[in-house]
């Protein structure tokens, strides 16, 4: 899934399951840059339940405005589960919203290492009185837009799953 109308369905769905739960979320987002709250914000009524979000794409970033331990970044770096979990519990933190998702990610072309290659993401998504939930994908090198269009479509869902 790499067309970016393909994803309103899901953004609408998720708009409709917030605002019957009554609860607001926001996003922190690395290398998709803002990608899922724009898809969310093309949704009418999206503002009775986005907040806020946060474009998070140095390290800088994530220090600052989300509070990311510098320790975090320097030993698993921007990419990894524990940066990923941070960014979502800062985002909540930071913000009024009751649920949060975060991504953080190599969309490439370049930035890749064996240890860390082109398409891998990882996702956490937090919520107020919920335990903070995981995901590492590996999409593999089929391009920016599609690994970026990808890590949207599933970061919508991880917060869909969330609310659940």
């Amino acid at each position: 899934m790499t067309d970016l109308t393909q994803l309103r369905p899901r953004a609408e769905a998720l708009v409709l399951k917030l605002k019957s739960k009554g609860l607001m979320m926001t996003a922190a987002e690395s290398c998709t840059g803002g990608l899922v709250c724009a898809l969310v914000t093309e949704i009418p009524g999206s503002s009775a339940v986005l907040d806020r979000g946060f474009v998070t794409y140095s390290n800088e970033a994530k220090m600052d405005m989300l509070a990311v331990p510098a320790d975090v970044l320097a030993r698993a770096g921007a990419v990894s589960e524990e940066t990923a979990r941070a960014m979502a519990e800062g985002a909540l933190a930071h913000s009024r919203a009751d649920v949060a998702v975060s991504i953080t990610g190599i969309a490439g072309p370049g930035g890749g290492s064996t240890e860390k290659p082109v398409g891998l993401v990882h996702f956490a998504a937090a919520g107020k009185d919920r335990q903070t939930r995981h995901l590492a994908c590996r999409f593999g090198d089929q391009g920016r837009d599609a690994i970026r269009a990808l890590s949207a479509a599933t970061a919508l869902e991880i917060l869909s799953n969330l609310i659940d």
